[in-house]
């Protein structure tokens, strides 16, 4: 049996994402994939989604913020994904 660590995504989420239900929408696919993390406006207009869960978990979350049928407009998704650091509970917008 091989082990699936944890991982961590770090994406910034370009284009018309702040006040069109964004975080929500985030918050309700990352809870439905069992991610732990957070969805929170930045001051540029992006939101930064931090989302720890399984690799598999973590991969369909990103092709949902890329799929087209998100709250809002996506233009660009920049992202990163490493180990997970932990100490996160639920998914909150912020």
């Amino acid at each position: 049996m091989t082990i699936d660590p944890p991982v961590r995504l770090t994406a910034y989420v370009h284009g018309r994402v702040q006040g069109v239900g964004f975080r929500w929408w985030t918050r309700a696919q990352a809870l439905e994939l069992g991610l732990l993390g957070h969805a929170t406006n930045l001051v540029d207009g992006r939101v930064l989604v931090i989302a720890e869960g399984r690799r598999a978990a973590v991969d369909a979350l990103l092709a949902r913020l890329r799929s087209g049928d998100t709250a809002g407009r996506v233009d660009l998704v920049v992202d990163d994904v490493s180990a997970a650091r932990g100490g996160l509970t639920g998914f909150t917008e912020r």
